[in-house]
Formats: C-alpha cells, structure tokens, sequence
C-alpha cells in the first residue's frame, strides 16, 4: 500500500489512511497521509473503508486482501452498498481465484448472478475505462442502513 500511497501522492493525489491502532503500535503507518483515520481494530477498519469508499479496487495481495475483497463482494449482493468492485488482475494474479468463484456458480453454491458484482480488469487502463462508465452508488436500502438482512438475497 505505500507504493500505491506514493504514486498517489506523486501525481497529485490526496492520500486518507485507515489503519488499526495495532498497526501503528508496531511501527506500521504512514505519516505522510493527508488524513490518517485510526481504527480500533481490523473489523472497525473494514467498516470505515466501507462507508468511505466510492469504489474498490483488489490490487494482488495476501490474505488481508482476500478478506477485505469478500466482505465488499456479499456487502454488494446482499444490497448493503452498489459500489463498483474491480479485481486488478495483474499477469493474472486472480485466474485461479475467479476459477473457484466459477467453479461455487457451477456447483450452485454461489448465485450466478454474483458475476455482476465484480468486474475484472487485465490492466490499470481498463479498471479506470470500467469506473469511469460505472453507475454512481446508490444509498444503501433502510433495511441494510439499519442493520437487518435484505429479503432479496437472491
């Protein structure tokens, strides 16, 4: 994340970190952010870029990144926000990762309208191009605002 931070920086751009204070405990933070927002922990985290972001990008990453892909994947489909999500899928870092989705729709574990939650992107040029055409989010409906499952799952 600091390479993204910088090259953010580098081209102008504004940087809000969102960190666990237990990140920082360690030594792990970025003093350069323009904002730094400072967490209780890794699920108030999650939260926070959540309600704070207007899109998602997974860059290849590790199991923070899975974690953090999975919960904007159901928060999407079970209507708790429309925002669009994008897997950057660099040399194809995301191949076996999409094959395993596919492989849940053909097993009929995994809704195979869930394909329309995500977007795969072979490079940066066509995540931007994909984002750009994206629809703005939608409010989150009262039901997903307040906490309770949508009926709509399907």
């Amino acid at each position: 994340m600091a390479t993204v931070a910088d090259a953010a920086r580098a081209a102008g751009g504004k940087v809000v970190g969102i960190t666990p204070q237990l990140m920082l405990d360690h030594g792990i933070g970025d003093d350069l952010c323009d904002e730094l927002v400072v967490t209780s922990g890794m699920r108030e985290r999650k939260a926070v870029l959540e309600q704070r972001g207007e899109a998602f990008i997974a860059l290849p990453g590790g199991l923070g990144t899975f974690e953090e892909l999975f919960e904007v994947l159901v928060g999407r489909l079970l209507g708790y926000h429309d925002k669009p999500i994008v897997l950057l899928n660099v040399a194809g870092y995301y191949d076996r990762l999409i094959a395993a989705m596919e492989h849940g729709i053909g097993e009929g574990f995994i809704k195979p309208r869930s394909r329309e939650a995500w977007h795969v992107a072979a490079d940066v040029e066509d995540a931007v191009n994909y984002l750009r055409s994206a629809a703005p989010p939608k409010p989150p409906p009262p039901e997903a605002a307040a906490g309770a499952e949508p009926s709509a799952m399907e």
